[in-house]
């Protein structure tokens, strides 16, 4: 019989200051309901009772999840490759741009079916990208003919091997939270950039959407991050956040979800006006987008001149 994970203290800082938030079904797979909670010293959110790592697995067998199938099956998963095609491109530049290199070496941490990784390579960059699951590897090698490796080399590669790392909505799916930042830490160069994707449950849809709203995605995303707790988790590992990016279709994408989950059809319309009323109340303040990027530098003591 596998275990299950229930927390005493925050995972991100360690806080005993932590309490039930609600409850998130999980709508892609099992059914299951999950508990989610809530520490109050960093903000973050964490699901509470998720399988360990190797049980986990058989919540991510669905044809409907993405991520790893690549499916084009129903409305939203073919929004979903419409919108991909235009944001591969846009991360390329943000790397690019914030990284301040070309054809530079890059890992992609969770690399899915390989698209983001493919879409590197071809602009010039050394890759290596690594991935869990199973299917997303056959899809990477069919689609892209692309070979992933597995997580756990992210442990063994030498120190300051990588200008630039990247995690697109994966941070929140790693069992090894402090140990991932710490590797990271540890074989990014001094100059290195880090780029981390996540939900941010502070947004306006996740707000309205409350136990519905689709990013809380039970039990697969074990944490649910905050732009505060993001940042108190990285500061443990020697990094700062130096920039913060918005993901303007992840607000649409999402209560596109939501709207299924809460009314059980499409309701492209409602989905349509949440996403845009989230953007809009983000423009002053990204820190509440659906979703943020973080760059990420090391924090490296100020040479004396």
């Amino acid at each position: 019989m596998s275990k299950t994970i229930t927390y005493s203290q925050c995972p991100v800082c360690r806080s005993n200051h932590i309490s039930y938030a609600l409850e998130a079904k999980d709508h892609t797979v099992s059914g299951e309901v999950f508990p989610v909670w809530h520490c109050y010293n960093c903000s973050c959110r964490f699901t509470q009772d998720v399988p360990e790592a190797s049980a986990i697995g058989k919540y991510y067998q669905s044809a409907a999840y993405v991520s790893h199938s690549d499916t084009k099956q129903g409305l939203v998963n073919r929004l979903y490759h419409t919108v991909r095609n235009y944001t591969l491109k846009a991360k390329r530049r943000m790397v690019e741009k914030e990284s301040g290199k070309r054809k530079a070496s890059l890992l992609d941490v969770g690399a899915g079916t390989g698209a983001f990784a493919h879409e590197m390579h071809d602009a010039g960059w050394k890759v290596v990208a690594l991935e869990p699951d199973k299917t997303a590897k056959e899809n990477a090698l069919k689609n892209y003919s692309l070979q992933l490796g597995d997580m756990s080399a992210i442990f063994s590669y030498k120190p300051e091997t990588f200008d630039a790392i990247t995690m697109w909505h994966v941070l929140e799916h790693v069992h090894q939270l402090h140990e991932y930042i710490e590797a990271f830490s540890r074989i990014l160069k001094k100059d290195g950039t880090l780029f981390i994707a996540v939900p941010n449950y502070t947004s306006y849809d996740a707000k309205k959407y409350d136990d519905m709203w689709a990013a809380y995605d039970v039990p697969r995303h074990l944490y649910h991050f905050s732009p505060k707790s993001l940042n108190a988790l990285v500061k443990q590992h020697g990094f700062k956040i130096v920039e913060y990016k918005p993901m303007w279709f992840d607000s649409f994408y999402v209560s596109m979800l939501s709207e299924q989950y809460k009314t059980g059809k499409n309701n492209l319309v409602a989905a349509f006006w949440s996403g845009l009323r989230s953007n809009m109340r983000t423009l002053n303040n990204v820190k509440r987008c659906s979703s943020v990027i973080y760059i990420i530098k090391k924090n490296l003591p100020q040479q004396n001149k």
